[in-house]
This record gives C-alpha cells, structure tokens and sequence, in this order.
C-alpha cells in the first residue's frame, strides 16, 4: 500500500490539463474495510490536502453516523476519489473528475485492500464507472434502488451543498436510505 500511495502522490498524469499542480489527494490502508469512491478534490480539498475537508465531508460523516476521527481512521476508512486532482472549476460548478485517475490506480489500490467489506460509491461519476449494467438510470433511479447493490456496495447522492435541493425533493432518503447505511457502516466499524 505505501508504494502505490507514494506513487498516486507522485503522480503528474494530467498536469497539462489543470492550471495548477496536481496535488493528488487520497487516504488508505490495506486493513481499510470500508471505501468511501467520492467524485474529486474541491478547491478546500486540494488546498488542505485532506479527502473530504469541507462541507461535503461534513454531511458525509454525518450521514455515516461518524466523528472525524473515526472518518480518517485510514485502518478503517479508505477515502478514494474518482479524480484524484482537483479539477478546477467550470461555469456551474467545479469540473468533472480527471478521466485518468480511476482507470490508472483504482484496481492497484482495491487489490491492497482484501478485506474492504462495503463500497461507497457517492455521485454520478462513481456510480456510471462501476454500475456500468445501469447506465441507463439517474442517480435519483439508483439511489432509491440502494438496497440492490447491497451488501457489496452502497449508492449515495454527493453531500454537496449544491445537492440540498435534491435532498429536500427526496425525503425519502433520508427516511428510508440514512438509517440503512448509517447501521450498515456501524456494522463494519464495530467488527
């Protein structure tokens, strides 16, 4: 694990395409049993240089029914992003994830987890990579769905503050989906 960690950190793959250096910005270890596969650094991310510092992670920890210190516990918790890099930021909002990233390093890095027994896979862009057999649903689809992808994985909208309008149109997330996943994640902890 720390050799592919020290590697993603090195890593200059798409340099040329970002206005600022590449600051890759992920946290595992080979004991990790859940991995967190969010979308990509924001601009609080990749000038911290820790996975989910901003209000996202704030929402995300607090839908996993998590303390901050149990959410970096790497031993426990992998925080891999589909795009490393901060990707900049476009007319709406921050650019996609860079396409390079999950291709390149994500089978290296699940392959050091062995033991990883829940896939969060948080966003559009982590679900279309991985759901691939379900790309013809929304997000909104695949969420309601969640309870198909178990126990493997698990589908969630991204925390973004962008998002809080879809959270007020969807109660039933947080009605139906929260206390699943947050009973799910405390499962895997406490084990």
């Amino acid at each position: 694990m720390d050799r592919i960690l020290a590697a993603i950190n090195a890593c200059a793959i798409c340099k040329r395409t970002l206005a600022h250096e590449p600051r890759p910005v992920v946290a595992a270890s080979c004991t990790s049993k859940i991995i967190i596969i969010g979308q990509a650094p924001g601009r609080k991310v990749h000038a911290s240089g820790i996975p989910w510092n901003d209000p996202s992670g704030d929402l995300l920890r607090d839908w996993m029914g998590v303390d901050k210190e149990a959410f970096y516990d790497s031993s426990q918790i992998a925080l891999i992003p589909m795009g490393f890099c901060y990707p900049g930021t476009g007319a709406s909002g921050d650019l996609p994830p860079r396409p390079e990233c999950a291709p390149r390093w994500h089978a290296a890095l699940f392959e050091a987890i062995p033991n990883c027994q829940l896939r969060v896979l948080i966003g559009q862009y982590a679900q279309r990579y991985y759901l691939d057999q379900h790309r013809g649903e929304n997000l909104t689809a695949r969420v309601r769905r969640f309870a198909d992808y178990l126990p493997q994985q698990f589908v969630l909208p991204h925390p973004s503050p962008r998002n809080r309008l879809w959270l007020r149109r969807n109660p039933w997330f947080e009605e139906d989906v929260l206390p699943v996943f947050r009973a799910l994640v405390a499962e895997i902890l406490q084990n």
